[in-house]
């Protein structure tokens, strides 16, 4: 500790982010200051021997005990910071820190109201413009809304239509009012504009129209419609659900909560527009006893509103006042490029909104922790002897055949469901298996900072690549837990045959073999199948690419920059194939697309 007591002594007395490393090396906090030296210091007392400051909470306490070495970083600003701390604790996912990975923006809808026929659109970020109105945000429904938009009203279908010079099919499908040919006046279709945004603002009207639809499609036997139109409502609907608040003004507010029991902490976001609720979201996370809810707070706001400037800059509302929040007031403030205000309500209309959010917080929460089906990781922690709750688990799988279309893959399980818009997939270059899963997983590694780690990586591989990952791990700085799955060796070889199959789990500082109705295996064994699935059903499709581009490459004039060309147009080697020789000229010479359409 003699050299913790001199790293502290000469620390400077300016903003900065301070690192604290247990007697491993390995990363326990990431943390902010505004003057290094003093923020540090604070945390221990001198005499008689270095070690926590009585003050300290059971969680800070515990995090100092474990401390052995510190290291820092000096930024100019407060604000710098903030942002730096933010993005540390995202990438390298310190144990004592909270990573919230629910950092999404949520979509407006939106109408440019100088334009002589408006149309509503979706947007994520500021629209250029001096008259631009936004509706929302949405955490679920805004394209199922503006769908319905188009479908119930006459208003210009695509934006393509205005500069088409005449009308179209879907002015004779009684879609549209022809304002490409002037046949609606600018006054007429304002009325059809006023008619859509009183759909927006009150959903209640809004499906009820969708209702009468599906039903008149289910009249004339149109299922199919009809089914697509229930499955859309019931979106909406999930983003309408607290829709029957109204404060009687026209306030806009973005309001945020937090409830948390031992295991799970829920974060509620709920939107008001106008007065009233249009949208809410939540989000749940593990937590133990490192938990500090005062950080979950300010790392809600950080994300949320992480990037540009949102379209409707509403006060923030926060069901608690946190330590941070003057600093994340500040940060936004600049971040918005005008004053943030983030208010602790304590009576009045605006604490009524508030204690809604947090009902919903605590009913969130009470929902979790009864469908919840956590006995087969949770026991798999203990087994396998993990750091933290597999929550969300990544799982990573190379396939090829003879080192020809040599592809990566990553599949994620995330709240106990396979979350398919996140499996990733990697062409790879290396020909050798274990040279491949090293060009995955630095691949992966590089994305950490977009796409913070998860807490478990499983590898479908032996010890080798188990240590491979763990050496890229460390090497990133990085706290992740790693196991890897692999089929038992018999004589040097794999033992496939049906019904003896048996499956090792390995560990760090183990191989496990459990039986075949173990539940812990089961479990593993069905994220590892996933992963083969996609890495097989990838790998295939490089091979019938290469395969069409082989074929393509053997007829006369055909090089490998036309194949590109055609590529980059069509998409596909299916669409190539399939367009007119008249489309092809238009890329290539005209000898060229007649010799592609006659090697058909």
């Amino acid at each position: 500790m003699i050299d913790m007591i001199e790293q502290i002594q000469n620390l400077p007395e300016r903003p900065g982010v301070y690192h604290y490393y247990d007697a491993a090396g390995h990363l326990l906090y990431v943390g902010k200051a505004k003057n290094l030296k003093k923020r540090v210091k604070s945390y221990f007392r001198y005499t008689p021997l270095l070690g926590p400051s009585p003050a300290l909470s059971p969680r800070i306490d515990k995090m100092i005990r474990e401390t052995a070495g510190l290291s820092y970083i000096v930024v100019e600003s407060e604000h710098d910071a903030l942002i730096l701390e933010n993005s540390l604790i995202k990438q390298l996912k310190p144990k004592y820190n909270i990573l919230l990975r629910d950092d999404k923006t949520y979509p407006y809808i939106y109408i440019d109201r100088d334009a002589k026929y408006p149309r509503f659109e979706i947007t994520r970020k500021v629209i250029p413009g001096k008259n631009i109105e936004y509706f929302g945000p949405y955490s679920v429904g805004a394209r199922d809304i503006l769908d319905s938009l188009y479908e119930l009203l006459p208003l210009v279908q695509k934006q393509s239509c205005l500069g088409g010079g005449k009308t179209c099919l879907f002015y004779q499908m009684r879609q549209c009012l022809g304002p490409c040919e002037n046949l609606v006046t600018p006054e007429a279709y304002a009325v059809l504009v006023e008619d859509a945004k009183a759909l927006i603002d009150s959903k209640r009207k809004l499906l009820g129209r969708l209702e009468e639809k599906m039903a008149s499609h289910a009249e004339h036997l149109r299922f199919e419609e009809a089914a697509k139109l229930r499955d859309r409502i019931e979106r909406i609907r999930r983003s309408e659900q607290l829709s029957k608040i109204d404060l009687a003004s026209a306030a806009d507010y973005d309001i945020f909560a937090i409830e948390h029991n031992e295991r799970t902490a829920a974060v509620v976001r709920l939107f008001m527009r106008r007065g009233k609720i249009v949208s809410s979201a939540f989000d749940t996370l593990r937590i133990n006893e490192r938990f500090d809810r005062d950080e979950l707070y300010e790392r809600t706001l950080l994300e949320f509103y992480a990037g540009e400037r949102p379209p409707i800059v509403a006060p923030i509302l926060v069901a608690d006042d946190f330590e941070t929040r003057e600093w994340v007031e500040e940060t936004l403030s600049q971040q918005f490029g005008r004053r943030a205000h983030i208010h602790v309500p304590i009576r009045g209309d605006k604490r009524k909104v508030v204690d809604i959010a947090r009902l919903n917080a605590r009913e969130t929460l009470t929902m979790h922790t009864r469908k919840r089906g956590e006995q087969t990781p949770s026991s798999l922690r203990d087994l396998c002897g993990l750091d933290a709750f597999p929550e969300r688990v990544e799982i990573f799988d190379n396939s090829h055949l003879a080192g020809v279309a040599p592809v990566g893959a990553m599949v994620v399980f995330d709240k106990g469901t396979f979350q398919k818009s996140a499996y990733r997939h990697y062409r790879l270059e290396s020909k050798d298996e274990y040279a491949q899963m090293r060009e995955t997983l630095t691949r992966r590694i590089e994305g950490f900072a977009k796409n913070p780690p998860p807490d478990l990586w499983v590898l479908d591989g032996g010890r080798t690549l188990l240590q491979l990952a763990r050496d890229l791990i460390t090497s990133a700085g990085v706290n992740l837990d790693i196991i890897a799955i692999s089929k038992e060796k018999i004589d040097a070889k794999a033992h496939r045959a049906k019904g003896k199959a048996l499956d090792l789990i390995h560990t760090e500082n183990d191989t496990l073999r459990l039986p075949a109705t173990d539940a812990r295996l089961q479990w593993v064994q069905r994220l590892r199948d996933e992963a083969h699935r996609f890495a097989i059903t990838f790998h295939k499709k490089q091979r019938n690419r290469l395969a069409q581009a082989s074929n393509l490459l053997q007829l006369k004039g055909i090089s490998e920059a036309k194949i590109k060309k055609l590529l980059n147009h069509f998409g596909t080697f299916e669409a190539v194939y399939a367009a007119e020789e008249e489309e092809l000229t238009q890329l290539l010479n005209r000898s060229d697309a007649a010799v592609i359409k006659q090697s058909l």
